[in-house]
């Protein structure tokens, strides 16, 4: 809020500059191996933007559970992750509360078919929502951020519904740093959704899991899993996706011998 004001630019200013303390990155290291894999100027960026990160988001301990300092730096340093080749003043701005539960949690949902209603509950390992909040379960954030390999981080994917949202409609379609990447985007990204629509319903494996095929927004987000944790096997089998998302997230996590680096535009 007001992040116009000089005093807030200020203040984000000094802390971009601000080293991370050493109990931070220890848990990065032990929590975050993806980030391991940055350059000294990327490694930067990052520990800036997560410094910010944690000065601004509210977190909340929900079922209960007690928030730690390594609840806050594992999560914020993997959502701030995805930032690191974006132009960003302030880290997801439409995100005020990071609610966190000991467990997958509970949540009771309503359908309706014809005439007949049903109601019964839902469990979840996290959710993003437009109205200002991420929820998450701390067992499935741990497990896949120590695993970088699986394809599976729940952090990634939530956050990536944040960026999506960002234009305040969840459609799979984040606002573009280049207006030439639409059409790739829309062309690309929607070839593989259908690809994928019907590996799921042929029972075919693919690179990309299955659930990516519930909806363009769910296909975004799990492609950025698959981008950040398994990017060689993304780029071996969708060339084109892994394409038009190094040109957004303007990094290439299968480039360099394996390392990360910014993007650059030909």
């Amino acid at each position: 809020m007001f992040s116009w004001l000089p005093w807030n630019r200020r203040h984000r200013a000094q802390l971009r500059q601000q080293p991370i303390p050493a109990e931070w990155a220890e848990i990065i290291a032990r929590n975050v191996p993806l980030a391991a894999r940055f350059t000294a100027e990327q490694r930067a960026i990052f520990h800036g933007h997560l410094n910010i990160f944690l000065d601004e988001k509210h977190f909340e301990g929900c079922g209960g559970l007690e928030l730690t300092e390594e609840i806050r730096v594992t999560i914020g340093a993997h959502a701030v992750l995805l930032l690191v080749g974006l132009e960003v003043d302030v880290p997801f701005p439409g995100l005020d509360v990071i609610r966190v539960y000991p467990w997958a949690y509970r949540v009771p949902v309503k359908s309706q078919e014809g005439f007949i209603g049903y109601e019964g509950e839902s469990h979840r390992l996290g959710e993003s929502s437009g109205r200002g909040y991420v929820v998450l379960a701390w067992p499935d954030v741990l497990r896949g951020g120590r695993d970088p390999h699986d394809g599976h981080n729940v952090v990634l994917h939530e956050f990536a519904h944040q960026l999506d949202q960002e234009d305040g409609v969840s459609d799979g379609a984040p606002i573009l740093p280049d207006r030439n990447l639409y059409a790739p985007w829309a062309r690309h990204l929607g070839a593989a959704f259908e690809e994928l629509q019907a590996d799921v319903a042929h029972h075919r494996r693919s690179v990309l899991d299955g659930y990516g095929a519930t909806n363009p927004a769910e296909f975004f987000a799990v492609a950025t899993e698959t981008f950040f944790e398994r990017p060689k096997a993304l780029r071996a089998r969708e060339p084109a996706v892994y394409e038009v998302l190094a040109r957004y997230y303007r990094q290439d996590p299968a480039g360099g011998g394996g390392r990360l680096r910014l993007y650059t535009r030909g």
